[in-house]
């Protein structure tokens, strides 16, 4: 692996965390990382919820499947998109722009020293309308994702899951 790509070998899927606060200095470091991301038309349709509040982590991680890592979060931050706001208000360019503030988001934060987990939301609706109920997200703004974010207490090892198999050049 090139070594001027180590931080993003070194992003990896964080699940447990140290019980230490996140300043709010790093969390808006975080999010002007997640907007500089491309979007198309530069709509930029995306909006952030910050959740540091206990109950509502772990009521957010009980209507996620696989999200029990948010109990033990410092923050989550709840990714969503506003359909108004994305370019021809399509539905496709809001997910890629989101995705692409989301992947900026993950990647700012292993290079803050923090870790993260990203939950996936869109497109189960039984996860999206736990979130619109619990945070009133209005409509016709669609959650996303939940990223989970903390002080890692584990270091997974930097990797990358290259396959040659999946290179086409010219045609397929």
């Amino acid at each position: 692996m090139n070594q001027k790509l180590d931080p993003l070998f070194a992003r990896r899927s964080v699940r447990a965390y140290r019980q230490q606060e996140v300043g709010d200095d790093l969390v808006r470091d975080i999010l002007q990382a997640a907007m500089a991301a491309p979007s198309a038309v530069a709509k930029d349709p995306w909006e952030f919820i910050v959740v540091r509040n206990r109950q509502m982590l772990h009521e957010i991680a009980a209507g996620l499947p696989n999200g029990g890592m948010l109990r033990d979060a410092a923050l989550g931050i709840v990714v969503c998109g506003d359909l108004e706001r994305a370019h021809d208000r399509q539905l496709s360019y809001l997910l890629q722009d989101c995705s692409a503030a989301i992947e900026n988001l993950l990647l700012a934060v292993n290079m803050l020293g923090l870790g993260a987990c990203w939950l996936g939301v869109h497109p189960r609706e039984d996860r999206a309308a736990h979130l619109r109920q619990l945070l009133h997200i209005p409509e016709p703004v669609i959650p996303i994702a939940a990223i989970a974010i903390g002080w890692p207490a584990e270091s997974p090892a930097p990797r990358t899951r290259y396959r040659e198999n999946a290179i086409h050049h010219e045609t397929w």
